[in-house]
């Protein structure tokens, strides 16, 4: 008997491997996700120019950075957009800015897409071989009402899902909002808001990610450097004792071991 109704996800028809170029971009969710692969040594740029919440502060980081990433994911948060009146222009951030000064609405499922697009056609255009990973945050909107960020939810999802349709071989979908809204279905994943998703949804959320995404070898270095990850984070009770200068010095060797088995990682420490 299954008490709980688990999202299966097919293969994403390409691996990545182990210290890889990436770029994530979008809502928190990204920031938390982006972050799990920093710690783990991959060559990551995370927001840039700051949390963007909507398709078209997406592409606004995308034109801006010069990264070329063999991998990208764009993490959407929701489809309101800010105008500043006095230009007519979207912003990425209204700087705390009086409200007055802008106007608030929703952008379409077609103007998703299209910013969308844009984004993945400039990636495209500064390395071939790019893969872009989509996903739509599982992240509520109270201040929409939840009705309301439900249908914000709804159009991100079609214009996600258009934009995998429109390029096959390039873009793919991780349903992060799924697993968070569907397979853990209860308060206890979610942060003290009720909103968030809790930081044990976003570890769930990373291993179903690695293990959808990662190469084999990438897999393998992940779990060798995750208890030498523990032993950098470890606050000594007494940071002058022999002992733990000790466990410090069998922690640099096993650094080295590793650097010897993966070049890149010394590359990545530099």
């Amino acid at each position: 008997m299954d008490f709980r109704t688990k999202v299966n996800i097919g293969s994403p028809g390409f691996a990545i491997p182990p210290f890889e170029q990436m770029l994530f971009v979008g809502s928190c969710f990204a920031d938390n996700i982006g972050s799990r692969f920093l710690d783990y040594k991959f060559k990551a740029t995370v927001n840039p120019y700051g949390v963007m919440y909507n398709p078209a502060s997406i592409l606004h980081t995308v034109r801006k950075t010069d990264v070329a990433p063999h991998v990208a994911v764009l993490t959407l948060g929701t489809n309101h957009v800010y105008i500043l009146n006095s230009t007519g222009e979207i912003v990425d951030n209204c700087a705390k800015r009086p409200h007055r000064l802008f106007t608030e609405r929703e952008l379409t499922v077609d103007e998703c897409f299209d910013y969308l697009s844009e984004a993945v056609d400039i990636l495209v255009s500064r390395y071939a071989g790019v893969k872009v990973i989509v996903t739509v945050s599982p992240i509520r909107y109270a201040k929409y009402g939840f009705h309301g960020s439900a249908l914000s939810k709804a159009v991100l999802l079609l214009a996600a899902d258009r934009l995998v349709c429109r390029y096959p071989d390039i873009v793919v979908y991780f349903p992060a909002y799924e697993i968070v809204n569907d397979e853990l279905r209860d308060y206890r994943f979610y942060a003290a808001d009720m909103l968030h998703p809790s930081e044990q949804a976003v570890d769930y959320i990373w291993e179903v990610f690695s293990y959808t995404f990662f190469s084999d070898e990438a897999k393998r270095f992940v779990a060798e450097w995750q208890p030498i990850k523990k032993a950098l984070e470890h606050k000594p009770f007494n940071p002058e004792s022999e002992e733990y200068r000790l466990f410090m010095e069998k922690t640099r060797q096993n650094i080295a071991k590793l650097e010897t088995k993966y070049p890149d990682l010394a590359c990545s420490r530099e």
